[in-house]
């Protein structure tokens, strides 16, 4: 047996690859699941992409899991599968985060710290001496990045080694001084991970397989960058324009060191989701540097903290990343502070389904009352979709819109949607003596905008929808 096949014989013995155990979880209240299939299933249609694989953590805990579509089409000779929960998706660049982790028990360890040069352990690096280990985590190093495309180059076709990646692009002229800007680049985390084998003498997934996954019980991980994913796991598809999908190629051997190696179950990926929300791999300490954004030099922040962004969705702090390798896009969200993460994944390249889906998700099981402005707008929407409006808490102006034919075009245009997938206010401004308000209506396939204009007595002056932009 060849040694690759021999270590990744190794690592699906070490990690329970070889038998999955049942990756279907079903606790989730009723209500809250039917509007997650929902909303999975109508993205699907949407956009065509052949299954996603969704996780739910709620209160800390996974507490559904649920496939969608078929993880292989039907062929001449063989019929369509559906995907089903047991099925591993490639995950992409949610990679990251586990080796910026990776990066972060070497330095409670001791081995190492974040404000190391780079070049004290991989010699050679343009600037090595200046560019830190905690800016090629938060890509503000300027080292360039050796795949910014969204489709799979003719060379990457061939195997490649981290020290060729690093000894092409990590060599050059930086692409501006380090820490002044943010750029992604997955240049940054081969770096990180060979800094990681300098230092243990041994192959990244090994620290991975011994301090994350064995102890969290991620029994499905599978190392895709040694080899594809098997004949029981979700397959990779592309599309050229609007053709037909296509089987994707798959990237040569060493191309995802590092940066996008991983793939797993939705499942499996949530129990990563719960030890972010428990903080159990790490210290307190270093979660706060990992969930911590970045600033430039000039005080700019970055959204981004050490392989992972950090965002503040409708005042809840979401640590998030997305990923996309050759055939596979995911996104994973986590609500660490509310105990909530939605993590996707889906089967066709260069398609935002698995974004779309974890972004109508997230708002449903954070469960988040509406505020005022929202709940009185989605009143008002509700009942002119049953063609009536309440003229009480209309301003003489807008009273007058609303004529009898005007009503009625609302009725007539918006009942047929039914409940919308999301309703939510984006923005809020003052003019005129009013609060300006948008918001933004999601459909299947179709996004509305809703405007309004409140007097400080709570009047309304303005009710409009229009197609969003």
């Amino acid at each position: 047996m060849p040694l690759n096949a021999i270590r990744l014989s190794l690592f699906a013995l070490i990690t329970g690859c070889v038998a999955l155990s049942a990756q279907t979880v079903d606790t989730l209240d009723p209500v809250l699941k039917a509007r997650i299939d929902r909303i999975a299933a109508q993205v699907l249609e949407q956009t065509s992409v052949p299954s996603a694989s969704v996780a739910v953590v709620q209160h800390g805990k996974l507490v559904y899991t649920h496939a969608y579509g078929n993880a292989r089409l039907a062929t001449d000779n063989v019929s369509a599968i559906p995907a089903t929960p047991d099925m591993r998706y490639s995950i992409g660049s949610i990679s990251k985060q586990f080796t910026a982790t990776a990066i972060l028990l070497l330095q409670e360890g001791g081995k190492l710290s974040l404000d190391d040069a780079v070049g004290k352990y991989i010699p050679g690096l343009t600037r090595g001496n200046e560019v830190t280990i905690r800016q090629i985590l938060s890509h503000t190093s300027g080292y360039q990045d050796y795949w910014p495309e969204d489709y799979v180059m003719t060379p990457m076709l061939q195997p490649e080694s981290a020290q060729q990646i690093i000894d092409t692009w990590a060599k050059k002229p930086l692409d501006f001084e380090p820490g002044t800007q943010w750029q992604y680049s997955n240049t940054n985390f081969v770096i990180a991970g060979r800094i990681v084998e300098t230092i243990t003498g041994a192959p990244l997934m090994d620290l991975l397989v011994s301090r994350i996954f064995r102890p969290l019980g991620m029994k499905s991980v599978w190392n895709s960058d040694e080899a594809k994913l098997t004949s029981v796991d979700a397959t990779a598809y592309c599309r050229n324009a609007l053709g037909p999908l296509r089987v994707a190629p798959k990237e040569g051997r060493g191309w995802m060191f590092a940066a996008g190696e991983l793939a797993m179950t939705a499942h499996d990926l949530a129990l990563w989701d719960e030890s972010l929300i428990a903080q159990s791999i790490l210290k307190p300490e270093s979660y706060k540097q990992m969930f911590t954004e970045i600033k430039l030099k000039d005080g700019k922040g970055t959204h981004y903290g050490l392989g992972v962004e950090v965002r503040d969705r409708n005042g809840h702090r979401s640590i998030e990343h997305s990923g996309e390798v050759s055939g596979f896009v995911s996104d994973n969200e986590v609500f660490v502070d509310d105990g909530v993460a939605v993590a996707v994944l889906t089967n066709q390249m260069a398609v935002n389904a698995a974004s779309a889906i974890a972004g109508l998700a997230t708002p449903v099981v954070l469960g988040a009352p509406l505020a005022a402005p929202e709940q009185q707008a989605i009143d008002v929407y509700h009942g002119l979709q049953r063609g009536r409006i309440d003229r009480t808490l209309l301003a003489p102006n807008l009273s007058d819109y609303f004529t009898p034919e005007a009503v009625a075009d609302f009725q007539q245009s918006l009942a047929p949607l039914g409940e919308p997938l999301l309703f939510r206010q984006m923005r809020e401004e003052l003019r005129g003596g009013m609060t300006f308000r948008e918001f933004q209506i999601v459909y299947p396939g179709k996004r509305l905008e809703l405007t309004t204009y409140t007097y400080p007595d709570g009047k309304l002056e303005q009710y409009l929808i229009a197609p969003a932009e």
